[in-house]
């Protein structure tokens, strides 16, 4: 069985079931509606039911394999240690920006993961968006957009008689969205070959370079980290969400190995085969401090 959270977008989630042919897929109906997959609430109710109910899985938004959801990390590492991500694809945006013929010139109704999606190009287009939760029934969301207000919705969605307006094509015209399937493994998968890892690390001591002594034992393995981000524990030490390539299985074991031995607590949180996601994550041009010239 296959399930999302209720903030997730149905039509999406269900679309990289089909593309991944995770399990369940095959039994889904034809069309691409919410109602495909099991509604299973918040985030943290999805990741607790899937932890606690065999056979089911869920079809969540990750960011990037190379660069997860900071939102996704810290919900599985507060989560059932059970649960890893075990698979990830990129699904072409299927949102459009919709209104009536002639009236569409108000606010944008949009939902929690449309505005994850579309957000920047929204903005780059001056529209002003309303902010809706993703349950919200269609027929709620055009009540609620008035005689000349617009949506976005997925393009399955498209109220009868309404069409899309300029600037739709904007919204899929950007980079895919990448879903990942998590399911309760454990231990956690062993893959042969190459894969991208989400590691959360916690030194034992939280003090001046104790970072430093972990990430050392990281870059001796041979790993070279592509992601790093730290938040605050109500455990003690700060956590560290790590994302990596794996070239086999057997490093990754001596990483875990090695950081045991030295009491650093640790969790894989992903193991996603394959290399190469591409596109990559979304890069930027820094504009750094000039340098100091001295007279």
């Amino acid at each position: 069985m296959l399930g999302r959270s209720e903030r997730e977008s149905g039509a999406h989630a269900r679309l990289a079931a089909q593309i991944a042919k995770w399990h369940g897929a095959d039994g889904l109906p034809a069309g691409t509606g919410a109602d495909d997959l099991l509604d299973l609430g918040s985030t943290t109710s999805t990741l607790a039911t899937v932890a606690s109910i065999d056979d089911l899985a869920a079809v969540m938004h990750i960011g990037h394999p190379a660069q997860p959801s900071h939102d996704l990390e810290r919900a599985l590492l507060a989560a059932s240690p059970s649960l890893v991500v075990t698979s990830a694809v990129a699904v072409p945006a299927q949102w459009v920006w919709v209104g009536r013929p002639g009236q569409a010139t108000g606010s944008v109704v949009v939902d929690e993961a449309g505005m994850r999606d579309c957000r920047h190009v929204l903005r780059t287009l001056g529209a002003n968006p309303r902010l809706v939760p993703s349950r919200t029934a269609l027929d709620e969301r055009i009540a609620l957009s008035g005689r000349d207000g617009t949506l976005v919705v997925e393009r399955s969605e498209i109220p009868a008689g309404w069409a899309e307006i300029p600037g739709s094509e904007q919204l899929s015209a950007g980079a895919p969205i990448w879903y990942g399937l998590v399911e309760a493994r454990r231990p956690a998968p062993v893959v042969e070959g190459q894969a991208q890892v989400w590691f959360a690390f916690g030194p034992r001591d939280d003090h001046r370079g104790s970072l430093q002594q972990t990430l050392s034992v990281i870059a001796e393995s041979g790993i070279d980290m592509q992601h790093l981000r730290s938040h605050r524990s109500l455990a003690g030490p700060h956590i560290f969400f790590s994302s990596f390539s794996c070239p086999d299985a057997s490093v990754l074991s001596s990483l875990v190995t090695e950081l045991a031995a030295r009491d650093v607590a640790h969790r894989v949180l992903a193991v996603l085969p394959g290399r190469d996601f591409l596109p990559g994550p979304d890069a930027l041009v820094p504009q750094w401090a000039p340098e100091h010239v001295g007279s």
